[in-house]
């Protein structure tokens, strides 16, 4: 952009990841309305927690009450959705934070855009594998009945698509594993890759 220069700061990302004697990196939990993101995303937050990390949630819902409610639900508006999130999401991760992102994100696209904006290894998408079967009968909130008797209207899953992860890092599935199980599922995978170290 013209006449904008980036600034670069005296502490680092790395800096501020020492302090906090962890590694910064951002789980994008990606699924149906009703697949158990935000279950998940709060189990691990809570994990992260009482295990002495330093983590931050964002929820898909609580963004559309502050930064993003100037957002509708059109694709544009979905899109800038996600990038604003993945803009967030990045600042976290150089304040040297772990960030959990709960997030619909529909279309590969988009979650491919917010990827490029981290380093290798620090996007760790994480696919709810959950039916649109089971998600309808949990409709927590009633969104899926209110879309299908047309009272919502691009509904992801109804009447709008959702694009399947091709080579998501996890892949969780909701229907046959607890939420216990999905955490050790998620740990499991960044202990592996020396993302954890205690």
């Amino acid at each position: 952009m013209k006449n904008i220069v980036w600034h670069e700061g005296q502490v680092t990302k790395e800096g501020r990841a020492k302090l906090k004697k962890q590694r910064p990196f951002v789980i994008w939990l990606t699924g149906l309305s009703g697949s158990g993101k935000s279950t998940l995303a709060n189990a691990l937050d809570t994990y992260f927690f009482t295990s002495g990390f330093h983590s931050y949630l964002l929820d898909g819902d609580n963004v559309r009450h502050g930064l993003n409610r100037d957002l509708g639900f059109d694709l544009d508006s979905r899109v800038e959705n996600i990038r604003r999130i993945g803009e967030v999401a990045k600042l976290m991760a150089d304040a040297g934070l772990i960030v959990i992102s709960a997030f619909i994100s529909p279309y590969r696209a988009e979650r491919d855009m917010v990827r490029a904006m981290f380093s290798e290894g620090e996007f760790i998408e994480v696919y709810l594998d959950t039916s649109l079967e089971a998600c309808e009968r949990r409709d927590p909130k009633g969104l899926y009945k209110k879309a299908r008797e047309g009272k919502i209207s691009q509904f992801t899953g109804i009447d709008s698509p959702y694009e399947v992860p091709l080579t998501p890092e996890v892949i969780v599935k909701s229907e046959r594993q607890s939420v216990q199980s999905e955490v050790e599922t998620v740990i499991d995978y960044l202990l592996s890759k020396k993302l954890l170290d205690r």
